[in-house]
């Protein structure tokens, strides 16, 4: 008697690909969202550019000098990204995606504006308490000079990204599931690249006097 045939369409190539085509369909699903809920007004849209080529630095900088990449971060690319989102941003009832800002801000995958407070004013507050305590109660050693307190306040600054990252994934891996944590993780991660892709048009818009993106490729046809 011959032995069972294994299915080649079940083999471990197969299942590595469509789990591969799940996250990169979800990927996809996060960017659009992301984009056709969140980034209708041309200046939230050019922050989004200055902040992601900015970014791109910083992540090379990272290499170098990491308190130097958080700290052109954390004052360039995320103070102009979330300004964008503050400011400028229209915040009523959405009528390209039917949506109202309430919904939007109750099904946002990443940090809504609720969190993005939360995560502003621990940043704004980390330099004052460096300043206050040196030496963050004998945690660290404290700087004896402006030098070493800026190292500081970016090491700090990287260290807040880093468990705002982390904390948001442990978040939603247990609010959701772990591909959705991953791919957002992935998402934010490489946001840079794909808004300068995305937003390169956006300050050419503005200055011919186009304050909102019609969104034309969002709406129904």
């Amino acid at each position: 008697m011959r032995g069972a045939t294994a299915n080649p369409g079940c083999g471990p190539s197969t299942f590595t690909r469509t789990a591969l085509n799940r996250f990169l369909r979800e990927l996809e699903i996060q960017r659009w969202d992301d984009h056709r809920y969140y980034h209708h007004s041309r200046i939230n849209q050019s922050l989004h550019l200055l902040s992601a080529l900015s970014f791109v630095v910083a992540y090379g900088l990272l290499f170098v000098d990491p308190a130097w990449a958080a700290i052109l971060a954390w004052c360039v690319s995320m103070t102009s990204r979330q300004a964008g989102h503050f400011f400028f941003e229209p915040r009523g009832y959405d009528h390209v995606n039917q949506a109202t800002d309430a919904h939007k801000e109750a099904i946002k995958v990443g940090y809504n504006i609720r969190r993005k407070v939360v995560l502003m004013t621990v940043w704004a507050a980390m330099p004052v308490v460096l300043w206050a305590e040196p030496s963050l109660l004998g945690a660290i050693e404290p700087a004896t000079s402006l030098a070493g307190y800026v190292h500081d306040v970016g090491i700090a600054w990287l260290a807040l990204g880093v468990t705002g990252l982390a904390f948001r994934v442990a978040q939603l891996w247990w609010q959701q599931d772990l591909l959705t944590a991953l791919v957002w993780m992935t998402k934010i991660l490489t946001d840079p690249f794909h808004d300068i892709w995305l937003y390169h048009k956006a300050p050419l818009h503005l200055m011919r006097g186009e304050f909102i993106d019609p969104m034309e490729h969002v709406r129904p046809h």
